[in-house]
């Protein structure tokens, strides 16, 4: 063959007997060959042959399937291109005009908004409840159209924890889909499928890459046939996870259970902490003694998780102060990376808001998102007591520095 011929038609050497990668390969192709049509054409059946296309399927990114399914105790799994591709994915494959969804009120923005899309152009019903109460969501089920149920495992940023035995029970007893975001928990803290959901979304861009260099998204199903029916739709939705994001996922994962100790750690020492200071009006932690969902949490989470959220009673001025007045800590927006992130969001994600509006969204002018990171626990601290200090009230707490 001449050097053209020889550039393209690159060696692709098979490992020998008995040698096995310790790491999941990268399998970076988007197009696999066939010997025959035959072989083509029934690898195109379904989701599980052989690979074809990696819009349809991939070497790594079912390896992330596999993986993620075992950690939620799931029959299968899709992963797709982000967190709300996960979402926006199984909502446009399960909902049709005029269904009825009934959601949790404490919802992250983006889920909000796609249900709102949805209830726009298409006519589907979204009905808001508190997810705290099963007879609330029966009341508001018992419709011939409801097709679905949203929650969230841990919602962003209140640390509302919603009844989920409860609530996945009473909806399955009506034959409503239960679909819980566990992104903030990660399956080491809970596994909603345990509960009763049908379904389990995640940003694995979060706690299970954890290292902020990922994006991406995937869903487990509690029933295969449930997956098998969704599956068509995100392949022609084209939000397909790619390999090398999930290669870094798959990479990220085996130390998921020792940085969530670390993460809950660290989490609930700075949330007693925030609670005792003069400068700091409310701490929004569930595994802190006083929150709503505390008793609830103990029950349903295995720790407290590694985002909290305070209010500074200076209003926006104090969280601008706190935001802009860390070093250790890095204003940012996402969360569940290995560094500490703080955003706040009255003067940035909500900034065009009023102050009956911010109250009307749950999030107070003063309002500080922080998800802990790993670092050491000490050094996070001192550097809040140092942003503290930064407090346009300051005088008012005896704060010096």
């Amino acid at each position: 063959m001449e050097m053209n011929t020889r550039a393209v038609h690159v060696v692709d050497e098979p490992l020998p007997p008995g040698s096995r990668p310790l790491s999941v390969p990268l399998v970076q192709s988007s197009a696999f060959a066939f010997e025959s049509a035959a072989e083509l054409a029934e690898a195109m059946a379904g989701p599980d042959g052989a690979y074809v296309y990696s819009r349809r399927g991939n070497p790594t990114v079912r390896a992330l399937e596999q993986t993620l399914a075992g950690l939620e105790g799931g029959a299968g799994a899709i992963a797709f291109a982000s967190g709300m591709g996960a979402v926006s994915g199984v909502l446009l494959a399960l909902l049709r005009p005029g269904d009825r969804v009934v959601a949790q009120r404490c919802l992250y923005g983006g889920t909000h908004a796609v249900l709102a899309d949805l209830a726009e152009r298409y006519g589907i019903e979204v009905v808001r409840i508190s997810g705290d109460d099963p007879a609330e969501f029966e009341a508001a089920a018992v419709h011939p159209a409801t097709r679905l149920l949203v929650l969230e495992t841990i919602a962003n940023p209140t640390g509302q924890v919603p009844d989920l035995p409860g609530l996945l029970a009473a909806a399955r007893a009506l034959g409503v889909v239960g679909l819980v975001d566990n992104s903030l928990a990660s399956p080491v803290l809970c596994r909603p499928l345990e509960h009763g959901a049908d379904i389990v979304v995640h940003s694995t861009t979060k706690y299970l890459s954890g290292h902020s260099d990922v994006l991406g998204g995937a869903a487990v199903f509690a029933d295969d046939a449930l997956r098998r029916r969704i599956w068509p739709r995100t392949v022609e939705l084209g939000a397909c996870a790619d390999p090398f994001a999930a290669w870094l996922t798959l990479r990220g994962i085996p130390t998921l259970p020792l940085r969530m100790r670390e993460h809950c750690a660290n989490a609930a020492v700075l949330a007693e902490r925030f609670a005792d200071h003069p400068g700091v009006s409310a701490v929004h932690y569930p595994w802190l003694a006083g929150h709503p969902s505390y008793e609830r949490a103990r029950e349903v989470l295995d720790g407290g998780g590694g985002l909290l959220s305070f209010e500074l009673a200076g209003g926006r001025e104090a969280g601008r102060a706190f935001i802009e007045g860390v070093r250790v800590a890095r204003l940012a927006l996402s969360l569940g990376g290995v560094e500490t992130l703080v955003t706040h969001p009255a003067s940035t994600s909500h900034r065009e808001l009023d102050g009956a509006a911010l109250e009307a969204a749950g999030i107070a002018p003063g309002l500080v998102r922080m998800s802990v990171g790993i670092e050491d626990v000490e050094d996070l601290w001192a550097d809040a007591e140092q942003a503290l200090g930064r407090h346009p009230l300051r005088a008012s707490f005896g704060l010096t520095k």
